[in-house]
């Protein structure tokens, strides 16, 4: 694993490599070398290296796209990643037909070494599942291809709903545009909101998207000139701080709780309840980042109201409590021994855990 000191001769940056497979979709292949490409520590140093690498050697890949690609790295790459990212390709083969990896597939990830982080990016979990990085665990992909997946692979726990599922050492994302959520989601764990943050801003895009990806399914919906929740959330957001029940989140459409509460899981795939408790640890994150407000103060600012339930919903959704968050993500500060995505990091893998609590927050805005 790389190690992020600062003042270290020694520094190295967390090494990503992206793996191009024939038939890749380049807006994903893209995506990596956008979000991690950009961070950079105080001294101006990238903290991420991004490499792409093919399954033969250097050569061309093709892409689903009227052009290839030049890729510059053979699979030897990998056995020096400390994180593997798979993009989705269409072209496959046994791999999404019958859900066996081809005799180049396997041995090129068998170059990984243990404990190397994984993730995928749509149906680049077909290439986990198959290799068995997913058996037994949580994992999710494009919405049109979770019942297909679910049945090839049935030790796999999918979960359609979510952009994304962090499960530790191992991560899967959506479709497509979910790819940029799960990268974003690994720099926030890697080093923090305020560095995931200023990437998302660099790159046009939101830090957090509301919702999970059933709201991209086709099924019924509400008319859309009939009236959403968008105002009340935005009404809700600034006034964190303050007791919020969910007929006043009502009263600002104008609706009965029953019918918010319907519109409202429809908009943004939980409810109103889960999603007001995900602003709120968000913003403690941000605040024990980014202030030197105490713990009381921060549970009072967002609304939890003691430092007891501020701990305990930090510890539900984070796995850590609010004093060894701040240790970890103190904005501008790095434990000398941090190493993204590893052990101590004194937490990082621990900020965000393999836990039902971690995938009902990539399920919203907290990423």
């Amino acid at each position: 694993m790389s190690v992020v000191a600062e003042g270290s001769e020694d520094f190295r940056p967390h090494r990503v490599v992206v793996l191009a497979l024939d038939g890749l979709l380049p807006f994903e292949l893209g995506i990596p070398h956008r979000i991690f490409g950009r961070p950079k520590d105080e001294r101006g140093r990238l903290l991420y290296e991004v490499v792409t690498c093919s399954v033969r050697p250097p050569g061309p890949v093709e892409t689903d796209a009227d052009f290839a690609v030049h890729v510059p790295h053979g699979p030897e790459a990998l056995a020096e990643a400390d994180t593997v990212i798979v993009p989705a390709s269409y072209e496959l083969g046994p791999v999404f037909e019958e859900g066996r990896l081809t005799g180049e597939l396997a041995t090129a990830l068998a170059r990984i070494r243990p404990g190397t982080r994984l993730a995928s990016i749509c149906t680049g979990a077909y290439v986990l599942a198959a290799a068995g990085y997913l058996d037994g665990r949580p994992a999710t992909t494009h919405w049109r291809d979770a019942e297909r997946f679910q049945r090839m692979f049935p030790k796999i726990k999918v979960d359609a709903d979510v952009l994304f599922i962090d499960d530790g050492d191992v991560l899967t994302s959506a479709g497509v545009a979910a790819g940029l959520d799960l990268c974003l989601h690994m720099v926030r764990r890697d080093f923090g909101t305020a560095v995931a943050n200023e990437v998302a801003r660099l790159t046009v895009v939101p830090p957090h998207r509301d919702g999970g990806q059933a709201q991209y399914i086709h099924r019924p919906v509400p008319d859309p000139q009939l009236a959403t929740t968008t105002a009340a959330r935005a009404w809700a957001l600034g006034r964190l701080h303050e007791p919020i029940q969910l007929r006043h989140m009502a009263e600002q459409e104008a609706m009965s709780v029953r019918t918010f509460t319907r519109r409202f899981r429809e908009e943004v795939g939980v409810s109103p309840g889960q999603w007001l408790t995900q602003q709120r640890v968000e913003r403690a994150r941000h605040l024990l980042e980014t202030t030197d407000l105490s713990i009381d103060q921060v549970a009072r600012e967002t609304g939890f109201g003691t430092a007891q339930s501020m701990r305990q919903h930090l510890q539900q959704a984070l796995g850590v409590t609010p004093t060894a968050y701040r240790r970890t993500f103190r904005a501008g500060v790095r434990s000398k021994d941090m190493r993204p995505g590893g052990q101590n990091v004194s937490t990082a893998r621990a900020t965000l855990p393999a836990s039902a609590s971690a995938r009902a927050l990539a399920k919203s805005s907290t990423g």
